[in-house]
């Protein structure tokens, strides 16, 4: 492949396509976002010490790389990142909508018997 060929979309730079332009910095911002993200969401974090922000970070920076590593190009690595936190806002968001949908759900599968 040469440089500047277009592959999948993506123009194939120098080096090694999409990952090498991205700059680790951005990559740093990215992480400090899923933790930001992250404590929101996960009530022990908030509580925690440094021990807990700690895993916490550990679990965004895991989350970052197996992304990192998965995507094709770097609007799928963004796309894949911002669509799990959007989807961790909107669990947050809408807890009323989530414990009826996991209430109904068991409820169909234990179906209270009918009163005589």
């Amino acid at each position: 492949m040469a440089p500047g060929q277009v592959v999948g979309g993506e123009a194939v730079a120098e080096g090694g396509g999409w990952r090498a332009q991205l700059q680790p910095d951005s990559r740093h911002r990215i992480v400090n976002k899923i933790m930001e993200t992250l404590k929101k969401h996960l009530p022990f974090a908030v509580d925690a010490e440094e021990e807990g922000l700690q895993e916490l970070r550990k679990i965004a920076v895991r989350f970052e790389e197996k992304t990192y590593a998965a995507a094709t190009s770097q609007n799928d690595y963004l796309r894949k990142i911002s669509l799990k936190m959007l989807t961790m806002e909107m669990k947050s968001q809408n807890p009323m909508a989530n414990s009826l949908q996991s209430s109904a759900a068991s409820n169909s599968e234990n179906p209270q018997e009918p009163a005589s």
